[in-house]
């Protein structure tokens, strides 16, 4: 069998038991007598609710009909607390589909009470899911299906390795670095196997990704941006791990956000210089460098940007709002989820500038090497 199949067959393995193996912080207390099932919602009584300006605030009272487990087909009132939140209230309209948190006996026989959690959406998960994963491999083929296997490693690993390992109390960046190793290996190996193209590519991206987590180490002592400039982190906190280094986890995010735009960088150039070989083997290792360079200068140009993009969008908001109030550009770059921002975006350009260079050193030199090793074996 090809040992390219092999190594497929061993990552689907790998994320079958990933999934069965629990992380170690599941709490059977909210579902043991709390079964969430997917319910439609009947009619509503907002008679509670009170609205002052753009907020509403008050309990909404609900009937479903759930549609889901044991108890499908069952009418149940419901509430739903308006808390004066925008960002995590809702308020809900008849035929709506809403997630429903049943409260139950201990012999889960009887439902006891029940509310409105938030609206369904995993159905349509699945269905945006299934479809990425067709017009995927009805592209692409056989490595449509290696990237999708690749798609599902990663979410994998980062819930039941990445995260575990940190609330655990492990060191954020060795786990993190570790862990993006670990993703980064199995996708270029999947995506162009065992193979000198495989070799380059891997090459650049650890390279890169270690250059990359080696700025963001340096550059967010220097910054002194606080690990609570993440969104959640003071909930953590509250939960009860203190002892999580925040600021750690905060360097390891700038590096895991930018390691796929620096796999695609080191990918791109590997398959443009193993085009460039395959066409003309008597390329010198001088040739293809200088090639694997001016290959890299309009990948680099848009790869910036696109990582300027990806960041100031999620901010929009805030830069907006900045902006309504007038502040002076000196102080909105200076707030600290900005200038977390800015770190994100520059530590993450500067590794693809790097890689990019180091990806067409290591290329130059392996294709030439590697071609002269077969003919050879030839001759």
């Amino acid at each position: 069998m090809n040992k390219n199949i092999i190594f497929s067959i061993v990552i689907i393995t790998s994320i079958a038991i990933l999934c069965i193996i629990p992380t170690g912080f599941e709490n059977h207390k909210l579902t043991n007598n709390n079964l969430r099932e997917k319910a439609i919602v009947l009619n509503v009584d907002n008679n509670d609710l009170e609205n002052y300006s753009v907020v509403t605030v008050g309990t909404q009272h609900l009937n479903l009909k759930i549609l889901t487990g044991k108890f499908k087909g069952k009418v149940v009132s419901a509430q739903n607390i308006l808390l004066g939140q925008m960002k995590i209230d809702k308020v809900f309209e008849p035929n709506d589909k809403v997630l429903a948190v049943l409260k139950t006996n201990e012999t889960n026989s009887k439902i006891l009470s029940a509310r409105a959690d938030d609206y369904y959406r995993i159905n349509l998960m699945w269905i945006l899911f299934v479809l990425f994963a067709f017009f995927l491999i009805g592209f692409a083929k056989w490595t449509g299906f290696k990237a999708l296997i690749s798609f599902v490693f990663t979410a994998v690993c980062i819930w039941k390795i990445l995260i575990p390992l940190i609330l655990k109390g492990f060191s954020p960046i060795l786990v993190s670095l570790s862990t993006v190793a670990l993703i980064t290996t199995v996708i270029i190996l999947l995506i162009s196997g065992f193979s000198k193209k495989g070799i380059v590519a891997l090459s650049g991206a650890i390279a890169g990704v270690s250059i990359t987590s080696l700025l963001a180490i340096v550059f967010g002592v220097f910054f002194k941006i606080p690990g609570t400039v993440q969104e959640f982190s003071d909930t953590i906190l509250y939960a009860g791990f203190t002892n999580l280094r925040l600021s750690d986890i905060f360097i390891s995010c700038i590096f895991i956000s930018a390691a796929g735009a620096v796999m695609d960088v080191a990918m791109d150039i590997a398959a443009s210089q193993d085009e460039l070989i395959n066409k003309k083997p008597d390329l010198t290792t001088k040739e293809l460098t200088l090639s694997g360079f001016k290959i890299a200068y309009p990948v680099i140009g848009t790869m910036t940007t696109t990582l300027l993009f990806a960041y100031s969008g999620s901010f929009l908001f805030v830069f907006m709002t900045f902006m309504t109030k007038g502040t002076p550009l000196i102080s909105v770059f200076n707030t600290n989820y900005i200038a977390a921002e800015i770190l994100h975006t520059l530590v993450g350009s500067f590794g693809l500038v790097l890689v990019a260079p180091i990806t067409s050193i290591v290329g130059g030199y392996i294709y030439p090497t590697y071609n002269k090793q077969t003919r050879n074996m030839h001759l």
